[in-house]
């Protein structure tokens, strides 16, 4: 299985923050790290180095969606956050930038790991079943 990452983050979060979250959930849903395919957050998150420094550490390819693009997504969110569409403009940019990427990639998609949080970051993971890599 081939697994795509949304991240959402603070301004200023950690790349440590952000990759204990990803191995975190990873774990908790018996996924292997090697399964990921790639990275994606909002176009406003393209400056964050602390998700460079991830992408760059992982040797993964990271790409940035805009709030219009992620917009898309906002009927097969979990959760719709107000705070969320305040800061970027979509609902929900974790869950959104990992379907976006997976569909992007591989066509039709979906979540396979709900929104995660930690105090600074979010992550979600999509698959897109008919992907082969």
């Amino acid at each position: 299985m081939q697994v795509f990452v949304g991240l959402g983050c603070r301004r200023g979060c950690s790349v440590k923050t952000l990759s204990n979250l990803l191995h975190h959930t990873l774990k908790a849903h018996d996924l292997p790290l090697a399964s990921v395919v790639g990275l994606a957050s909002i176009d406003l998150k393209h400056n964050e180095p602390g998700l460079l420094q991830l992408a760059q550490q992982l040797k993964l390819p990271l790409v940035f969606f805009s709030a219009a693009q992620l917009a898309a997504y906002e009927p097969w969110l979990s959760h719709r956050s107000a705070v969320a569409y305040q800061h970027s403009g979509c609902y929900g940019v974790a869950e959104s930038a990992a379907l976006a990427l997976a569909e992007q990639l591989a066509g039709p998609a979906q979540l396979r790991v709900p929104r995660t949080l930690s105090s600074d970051a979010s992550l979600a993971l999509a698959t897109a079943p008919g992907f082969s890599g």
